[in-house]
């Protein structure tokens, strides 16, 4: 089963690289604002509020 799907997403990153090679660099500009636009209204990679705090830590001993 694992095989099978990272060949499946191994076909699929093959195909998207072979698609975007293929496009005009009118259409690759577009491609990478609305990615950029997508980061934004998101709010960033790395941003959310779950990971931009350190874990808190039990550092009591309680056997």
């Amino acid at each position: 089963m694992q095989r099978k799907l990272l060949g499946l997403l191994f076909a699929a990153a093959a195909y998207g690289f072979y698609k975007y090679s293929r496009m005009s660099p009118e259409q690759k500009e577009d491609i990478k604002k609305k990615g950029s636009d997508l980061l934004k209204n998101l709010g960033g990679v790395g941003n959310h509020p779950k990971t931009s705090q350190p874990a808190m830590v039990n550092t009591e001993n309680n056997y």
